[in-house]
């Protein structure tokens, strides 16, 4: 790989950060597809998360980044299940927890921001109202552990006013119509916040919105981590987006973690071929004019048709015999980045990227 993309230096990790506030060990989930067999969507995920840290969890669409982040809390949809694993969020296992114990989770200790502002929120009902609803389940409470009506209204009108909605007193009762993409992920944030969260998951937050709000956008949670200590974990298919943002990213391909690491070794070094075919992937200005992007031979798998091999063996340009009999463990390299690629373990120079279609 010859170009790289500019990694920003990660802000410090929130002096509260002492401990792992979030650790995942090998969750799995599944799903029962139509003929009843089991569809094994993510396989043996694991990362820990610092309070005040930053994770992205990076790789195409279908590679298990958005079920990894719905089953932290289990939230998963349809016959969605957690197969395996744990779930521990200061020692308690979210993935055996009861459904009492998981509601006093969602929302107060780990919120969501939704990947899609256009269809998240309620067309029928106003802004104001959506955040009542957050704060009336996991708002704080005085003393008598009460919060009237009028104390929830003025929280909500100080939540839009820290996201930057303009007039948050007057657009508090506007519907979502009124607001432009950006100004409705804004909301989205406000609503995450409105639990005071110890974990915020943001799925894909700057989809479908311009460079300049997408900017915004970012700031915005970088500054919310920085100040309150929340611990982000960003899910994003966008490699610019992870090396302005995070402090950590995770790569994920087929359900399963082949690399991980800090930002900007993973990014200017990275040890996984998939990792280094997203980075070949990316648009540089710096390109002559008429340079064709690379793209990744090939399509993503059908999680239905995994074998006992890599799952990235069919697409990888350093592909061996061995790769295809067995899944390569997530093994420790140097700089604190883990890859699982056989090939790759030794390798001490950046990885080819693959050659143009």
């Amino acid at each position: 790989m010859t170009a790289q993309p500019h990694v920003a230096q990660p802000h410090a990790v929130h002096p509260a950060a002492d401990r792992a506030l979030l650790e995942v060990r090998d969750l799995g989930v599944e799903f029962t597809a139509p003929d009843g067999s089991a569809l094994r969507a993510v396989r043996g995920v694991s990362f820990t998360l610092r309070r005040g840290e930053t994770l992205a969890v990076v790789g195409e669409s279908g590679s298990g980044k958005s079920t990894t982040a719905l089953a932290l809390t289990r939230m998963l949809p349809g016959t969605g299940r957690v197969s395996t694993g744990s779930v521990l969020l200061d020692g308690q296992d979210l993935a055996t927890a009861s459904a009492e114990e998981l509601r006093a989770v969602r929302g107060a200790r780990i919120g969501m921001i939704f990947q899609d502002p256009m269809t998240a929120l309620n067309p029928v009902l106003t802004v104001g109202r959506h955040l009542d609803e957050v704060l009336r389940a996991h708002g704080p409470r005085d003393r008598h552990g009460r919060r009237d009506r009028a104390a929830r209204r003025a929280r909500a009108v100080e939540l839009l006013d820290r996201v930057g909605i303009p007039e948050p007193h007057r657009r508090i009762d506007d519907h979502p119509h009124q607001f432009s993409g950006g100004q409705r992920q804004r909301v989205l944030i406000a609503m995450a916040l409105a639990g005071e969260p110890d974990v915020l998951l943001a799925d894909e937050p700057t989809t479908a919105l311009d460079a300049t709000v997408q900017e915004q956008i970012l700031a915005l949670l970088a500054d919310l981590n920085r100040e309150t200590g929340t611990a982000l974990v960003l899910i994003t298919h966008n490699m610019g987006v992870v090396a302005r943002s995070c402090a950590r990213v995770l790569v994920m391909y087929g359900g399963t973690v082949v690399e991980d690491g800090p930002t900007a070794e993973v990014l200017t070094h990275p040890r996984h071929p998939y990792t280094a075919g997203l980075l070949a992937a990316v648009p540089r200005l710096s390109a002559p004019s008429g340079t064709r992007l690379t793209g990744i031979p090939g399509s993503p798998p059908d999680l239905t048709l995994l074998g006992d091999g890599c799952a990235f063996a069919a697409r990888c340009t350093l592909v061996e015999d061995r790769c295809r009999t067995g899944v390569p463990p997530l093994v420790a390299l140097t700089d604190g980045v883990r890859a699982a690629c056989l090939p790759a373990a030794g390798r001490t120079a950046p990885l080819p990227a693959p050659a143009p279609p």
